[in-house]
């Protein structure tokens, strides 16, 4: 990352010297062009620049530059996530490059708003091509084969277009089909198919899938002809040297089951070949039949057919759920156990239902499991610019979920970084940098009611939930780390102080905070931080040892807010009964009311126990998320 200073290298120097103004961005410090895609370029190509330290509009504009022979283009870049940047090329730009190769250099610059300084990445060399017009070249087809329904026919070749405003590749299809039972090779109309490209932004292999449109589900022989086309917007189709193919289907089969255990609100991914779904009159079933042996002992017979989701023609996902046949004769919450059997994908297209093979399989249903994803917004990402931390984002997070996991030992819950594909129920809470309800709520879980028993499992903490506006309370939920603010003597126009002030956040974070300290950059952390696991060096002697307070005690402020909040959508305080905070005062018990929790035990500073839940709130925990994981040795205080 380099600065360029719109004063010129004795300026920025002098600035340099202010202790207010000599730290660059932490934002942008890491800033980085690893890769500018695709490689060929045509108008309405979405131009993906991916690197590192990109930030939104309201922290910087973003550009990308191309520098070469023929001169220098200066594009404006939108921001997609902190690693993404995209630009809509247009044939204007393309007019800009003057050429129809260009070979340079890529570098992404952007001027900040924290300073008005320009700070580019260290440039990359980029082969690109730039052309009005692309034509298909096609170098191989799977042409023969056998071939499942759906299965995706591969296609070699270059120019292909990878649609959205470029426009769409297709595969046109026409031939006849023989039915494996016997007959005439019947005459099929002509189809065309979409392709996509098989890896991102790649024009040199599509896909498409052998629809049940082509040739229908049963087996069969497909005998005909391919033909690639290029459908650009705005011109004429571009089509490439038709292929001749021939594809023997067969039916539908099953070749594995996985997980092997899984809970309610859990997929259950089921591979194989053949499946349909995800179109007009397209429908894959699986039928079970075998026993179901009962932890504890009992065993009962199982028939019954499950819906899953088409995925594509190789894969269908089914999520283990109550409201079906399977939710029905058991209960879910309670009932663990073993399936042994046998699984049968029944597929059916149209006024046609083909029976595919029967296969062996084995799975289990595992105790229920609440999954929780922390969603950290953009906005939460640049809030840490007011503690002055942005540049210890990572190292607050691995906090953040340690107090989460330590607060929920011996629950069946699991917290997460990234969105869920395993499963199709899960808590998400959202981590913002301003309470969008102007309340200066530190969280605030906005889930409709209270969730006795945790029957949700899907609570969304965050957003906007009409509902609970219509009640007359806050309708934003998340985590708000602003608000945190209040707890400064001096909080300056980041917030109002709270009545539980304390001047020893102001130790902790003032020689940082973006209005009167020095904010921590790269340099402050060279060498790597210790991870704290107690507040007793805190506030620290020197600088680095005093961001790692910093990080320990904003990390405890996150993560037992969250851990408060998530314990709202779980049914506490008081489970069961009316009331979402518990009555009066007692030490380190995490769901009382939030003027009822000092700084200093939020903060675990002074030798301060952690917020834990009380004696009643932790056995109800541990019914509705029961966990072969023992509690924890931890003196609890009563609930009541």
């Amino acid at each position: 990352m380099r600065v360029v200073s719109p004063l010129g290298s004795l300026a920025l120097m002098f600035l340099v010297g202010c202790a207010t103004s000599s730290a660059p961005d932490p934002g942008l410090e890491g800033l980085a062009v690893t890769r500018v895609a695709p490689d060929t370029i045509i108008p309405g190509t979405k131009l993906q620049v991916t690197g590192a330290s990109f930030v939104e509009s309201q922290w910087g504009d973003a550009s990308l530059v191309l520098s070469g022979d023929g001169g220098t283009v200066r594009w404006p870049a939108t921001f997609v996530d902190f690693t993404t940047m995209t630009i809509a090329i247009d044939a204007s730009m393309i007019d800009q490059i003057g050429a129809e190769d260009f070979t340079g250099t890529a570098t992404v610059e952007v001027v900040a708003t924290s300073d008005g300084l320009t700070y580019a990445s260290e440039s990359i060399e980029v082969d690109l091509a730039f052309r009005q017009e692309l034509d298909p070249s096609v170098a191989s087809i799977e042409a023969t084969g056998v071939i499942f329904v759906n299965d995706q026919i591969q296609i070699e070749g270059d120019g292909f277009l990878l649609g959205g405003d470029e426009g769409v590749t297709v595969a046109k299809l026409e031939g006849c089909f023989t039915p494996e039972a016997g007959g005439a090779c019947a005459p099929i109309s002509e189809l065309e198919l979409a392709t996509q490209p098989l890896e991102a932004l790649s024009r040199e292999t599509a896909v498409f899938p052998f629809s049940p449109k082509i040739a229908g589900i049963k087996p069969g022989t497909f005998t005909g002809r391919i033909t690639v086309i290029n459908k650009q917007k705005d011109l004429a189709p571009s089509p490439a040297p038709t292929v001749d193919v021939s594809y023997d289907l067969v039916t539908s089969q099953i070749f594995s089951v996985d997980p092997p255990a899984a809970s309610l609100g859990q997929y259950v991914f089921v591979k194989g070949g053949g499946f349909v779904g995800g179109e007009s009159g397209a429908l894959t079933e699986l039928e079970l039949e075998g026993t179901f042996a009962r932890t504890g002992g009992g065993s009962a017979p199982v028939l019954m057919t499950l819906l899953p989701e088409f995925v594509e023609g190789r894969l269908v996902r089914y999520v283990v759920n109550t409201d079906d046949s399977l939710g029905q004769a058991l209960d879910l919450r309670q009932d663990t156990g073993q399936f042994t059997g046998t699984i049968t994908p029944v597929v059916t297209f149209g006024p046609d239902t083909v029976r595919g093979v029967s296969t062996n399989a084995s799975f289990a249903i595992a105790p229920v499991k609440q999954v929780v994803y922390l969603l950290y917004q953009p906005s939460y990402v640049e809030g840490l610019r007011d503690f002055g931390l942005r540049a210890v984002d990572k190292k607050i997070r691995e906090r953040i979920i340690e107090v989460c996991k330590r607060t929920y030992r011996g629950v069946n819950i699991e917290f997460r970084d990234a969105p869920p594909t395993d499963f199709a129920l899960f808590e998400q809470v959202e981590l913002l940098g301003v309470d969008p309800n102007g309340t200066g709520l530190f969280g605030y879980d906005n889930s409709p009611g209270k969730d006795n028993g945790n029957e949700r499992l899907y609570d969304r903490l965050g957003g906007v939930n009409a509902l609970t506006q219509q009640d007359g309370y806050p309708g934003y939920g998340g985590v708000f780390i602003r608000s945190l603010m209040g707890f400064s003597k001096h909080p300056g126009s980041f917030a109002t102080s709270v009545p539980g002030a304390d001047a020893t956040f102001d130790a902790i974070f003032d020689p940082f905070r973006s209005d009167i300290g020095e904010p921590v950059t790269s340099s402050d952390i060279a060498g790597g931080l210790a991870t704290l696991t107690d507040g007793f060096a805190c506030p620290g002697s020197d600088r680095k040892s005093r961001v790692e307070c910093a990080v320990f005690v904003l990390g405890n402020l996150i993560g037992g807010t969250l851990s408060h909040e998530i314990g709202h959508s779980l049914g506490l305080a008081n489970p069961y009964m009316e009331g979402f905070h518990n009555a009066g005062d007692a030490p380190a018990r995490l769901m009382d009311a939030g003027g009822d929790r000092p700084f200093n035990e939020r903060a675990e500073l002074d030798g301060t126990a952690p917020g834990e839940f009380c004696d009643d709130e932790y056995e109800y925990l541990r019914q509705i998320l029961p966990s072969s994981e023992a509690a924890p040795q931890v003196q609890r205080a009563s609930c009541f």
